[in-house]
């Protein structure tokens, strides 16, 4: 195997004793390592939020094995993945490459060997292709390993695009089945749920503080019933009386911001993106989130659109009676109504009765005269449908799509198509805005002037 030659991190801005270096290629290698078997390897896991991580963990509890769901991801994390990983990756890339990083170097310091850590563990994560860096991941987590030391440490990934059957889990330690992707689709829907309540919430909470404690303990409720297989609508009725108990002062309308744009940097909680989210509600708005579940939503539609694309070409060796299409568009169609039922179960148990998850098919044409819906990287047509959506429907005072830097999906639309939205909707309140790991003044700065605009168009609400 070739070694990088710039594995090593600069110590200075000044150091250039890299430029006259001869120039190398890194290459993955072959391993020989002795792994642990599954009984004695340990699954990490983590990039969603603190809460939906928590209790993806509770859920795989029934499955056997050991789980370790990562911290967040800090800027710690992210110059561990800027000093190991390659130049010119997008923000998930290296937070999470050096948040796992973070996590392996916290165990050595513990007294594990390297030796014994790259047996031992396993990262379990997604993968994919696209028009972008994300079909490059996993090469990259592997590269960051490497020269951090932890070369041949297991990776194993599922393919966000091939529902819940993927490959042999016979040939794996994370166990991708069918049954798996339900059980992690449950607690993500009941994170989402739980994060939405909190959103809606703390923005009019009479003590600081009451909502974040009260999700806390749903949290624990809700982990207790998954890991002891009880009711789960019994548990998230008992946090419905939780949630009600907290004293809200709803007098002053506040701004409603909707926050969505590239997948990670729209839906995590921490660095990455600044704690945008908390950052708004500091500064007296409302947060519109992007639950999870809306992804998997546009995945179910982009599957049927793919089928219902493929049965119009011709295909002269196909049978007469084919009924597999048939049999495709209904698994696909079955699975959207059981992930928005299951969804709805939960919300109305819970007390989120007003909210109402997304139409793919609303959404598709709201969006399809002006981008096309075939390029699917990234969150493809939904974010000039969001834009659309919240004007027509008087959604949000502000829409904000945060990307990382230099992301090329989310970045062509914001930075492209949505001039001509903003065009067409003038009184379209947009702010695409870009996070790079530093800068946070910059940040805060450009979201602070687009909310003072979404504020004053609540003021006349507000008068006395």
């Amino acid at each position: 195997m070739t070694s990088c030659s710039t594995a090593t991190p600069q110590v200075t801005n000044s150091d250039l004793n890299y430029a006259h270096q001869e120039a190398t290629h890194w290459r993955e290698g072959q391993h020989a390592i002795d792994y642990a078997p599954p009984s004695e390897s340990i699954v990490l896991f983590g990039g969603l939020t603190p809460l939906k991580d928590h209790l993806i963990w509770a859920a795989v509890q029934t499955m056997g094995g050991q789980y370790v769901a990562l911290p967040t991801p800090d800027n710690a994390s992210f110059r561990l993945g800027k000093a190991y990983g390659n130049r010119g990756q997008c923000n998930p890339t290296y937070f999470t490459s050096g948040n796992l990083i973070k996590y392996l170097q916290e165990r050595e310091k513990e007294g594990m060997s390297r030796e014994e850590i790259v047996r031992t563990y396993v990262f379990a994560t997604a993968s994919g292709c696209g028009p972008c860096r994300f079909g490059m991941y996993t090469t990259e987590y592997r590269k960051a390993l490497e020269a951090a030391g932890f070369g041949g440490l297991r990776i194993e990934t599922f393919e966000q695009q091939k529902g819940i059957f993927q490959m042999d889990e016979s040939l794996r330690v994370a166990p991708f089945s069918p049954r798996f992707f339900i059980t992690a689709t449950q607690a993500v829907s009941i994170g989402d749920i739980i994060d939405i309540l909190g959103y809606r919430l703390r923005p009019y909470e009479v003590e600081s503080g009451a909502v974040d404690r009260a999700m806390e303990q749903a949290k624990e409720i809700v982990s207790d019933a998954l890991i002891h297989k009880k009711s789960l609508l019994r548990a998230l009725w008992k946090c419905r009386k939780i949630f009600n108990t907290i004293p809200l002062d709803r007098s002053r309308k506040k701004p409603r911001v909707m926050v969505m744009g590239e997948f990670w940097a729209a839906m995590t909680e921490g660095d990455g993106n600044y704690h945008l989210h908390r950052f708004l509600e500091s500064e007296g708005a409302e947060v519109i989130p992007q639950p999870i579940i809306n992804r998997f939503l546009l995945s179910l539609w982009e599957a049927k659109h793919d089928l219902e694309k493929k049965a119009s070409l011709p295909a002269p060796d196909r049978p007469i009676l084919d009924m597999s299409p048939i049999k495709d568009r209904l698994m696909v169609e079955g699975g959207k109504w059981i992930v928005k039922g299951v969804f709805n179960l939960y919300a109305r148990t819970i007390g989120l009765n007003d909210h109402h998850l997304p139409s793919m098919e609303k959404l598709y044409d709201l969006a399809k005269d002006y981008y096309p819906v075939d390029s699917d990287g990234g969150e493809g047509h939904l974010e000039v449908a969001h834009v659309i959506e919240a004007v027509q429907e008087d959604l949000a005072e502000l829409v904000i799509s945060v990307k990382p830097f230099g992301c090329m999906p989310s970045s062509a639309v914001s930075d492209g198509i949505q001039t001509l939205i903003t065009a067409r909707y003038p009184q379209a309140n947009f702010l695409s805005i870009e996070t790079s790991g530093e800068g946070a003044a910059n940040f805060y700065s450009r979201v602070q002037m687009a909310l003072f605009k979404a504020k004053e168009r609540v003021k006349v609400g507000n008068a006395p």
